[in-house]
């Protein structure tokens, strides 16, 4: 019983954590550069490596406490013929996607970064990043249902 508050907790900390720092940077961040409000790269270069390592690090710890309560919580049975089930597995679907997103817009604005512009990798890389941002909310919407049993009130 611990083991699965935990896993939930740590879960949901990681989530929003990850998702959060992807929405920040897609509607702060990336704007102030796209409008020119930094002078150097240095700042920005900061921001997506540590993004990164929070994307990274969200990932693993979403990995790990999904594995155990997807373990402990469902069967295989269960996992495709039960509504939250599907969730999970849609979950899992967006889990990857958003980490894939984040990796690409990321490189796309690092490289850019790399040639010392600041304006246009903040334009190239916004569109991807609010795409990362809008599956981020998903994902928390999503994790949500699961957790409050919105497949009861079907």
């Amino acid at each position: 019983m611990v083991d699965v508050f935990l896993a939930q907790t740590t879960h949901l900390v990681f989530a929003a954590l990850w998702a959060g720092s992807v929405f920040y940077v897609a509607f702060v961040v990336l704007p102030l550069a796209r409008d020119g409000a930094f002078n150097s790269t240095k700042p920005l270069e900061a921001v997506s490596s540590r993004l990164k390592l929070i994307s990274r690090v969200s990932a693993l710890a979403l990995f790990v406490s999904g594995s155990h309560l997807a373990g402990t919580q469902y069967t295989a049975e269960g996992l495709f013929n039960t509504i939250n089930g599907q969730l999970v597995l849609a979950m899992v679907a967006l889990w990857l996607v958003f980490a894939a997103i984040v990796e690409i817009a990321a490189k796309r604005f690092e490289s850019g970064l790399n040639g010392k512009k600041l304006r246009e990798p903040a334009v190239e890389a916004l569109p991807l990043y609010r795409v990362g941002a809008a599956v981020g909310v998903l994902l928390l919407v999503v994790g949500g249902a699961i957790t409050s049993n919105a497949a009861a009130l079907v």
